[in-house]
């Protein structure tokens, strides 16, 4: 079966494309549809912002569309920057400076404890919605380290392991990861004609 992304996001497609790779569904993007709309994101939740965007996209395409939507929880931060994750700190920045951003919104805490979260939401063009959540816990490190993954990967230090996601390879990732989490768990929602299955 085929399904359309929502995302745009290109960190966040190579991810997404990657962990369903083993499975038969075929995956087409935005770009592939030839589909330039703007989504504006405006619910409160992940589930929301997620939901918005897989319907948009299943209108437009008329294809099943499976939807993200996620960021970063800092305990700390009272869970900011959470569903703004992709605007903290202001327009325009790059993931270095958000990260720098999000470190020197910590200088004076204590606790730096963490999780990425993501919601994934598949709209079907019969109305049918079926959403999965993963987690991934963590802590915020001052420096960045490793060059893998996007948004605040090298400031976020993994539960269990001295290594951050971006130091992390992209299939220890996808094993780990709140998305990798995610996925599994919608995978496991399908209905078998889907052909995705892990």
């Amino acid at each position: 079966m085929k399904f359309a992304l929502a995302t745009a996001n290109a960190g966040k497609i190579r991810e997404i494309t990657g962990i369903l790779s083993g499975t038969d569904a075929e995956i087409v993007t935005r770009k592939d549809l030839g589909i330039d709309i703007e989504i504006e994101e405006t619910g409160s939740t992940f589930y929301e912002n997620a939901l918005l965007k897989a319907r948009a996209i299943c209108e437009a395409s008329g294809l099943p569309s499976i939807a993200d939507d996620s960021g970063l929880m800092a305990d700390a931060l009272d869970g900011a920057p959470g569903v703004y994750s992709s605007s903290f700190g202001g327009a325009g920045l790059s993931d270095g400076e958000r990260c720098a951003y999000l470190v020197n919104s910590l200088r004076d805490k204590e606790h730096r404890g963490a999780k990425f979260v993501c919601t994934i939401v598949c709209a079907f063009p019969d109305g049918r919605i079926i959403s999965a959540r993963g987690e991934c816990a963590g802590r915020i490190i001052d420096t960045p380290r490793g060059s893998n993954g996007f948004g605040y990967d090298p400031v976020f230090l993994v539960d269990g392991s001295d290594r951050t996601m971006a130091e992390l390879s992209s299939a220890e990732k996808n094993l780990i990861s709140h998305r990798g989490k995610a996925l599994m768990k919608f995978a496991a929602l399908l209905p078998p004609e889907t052909g995705i299955k892990f």
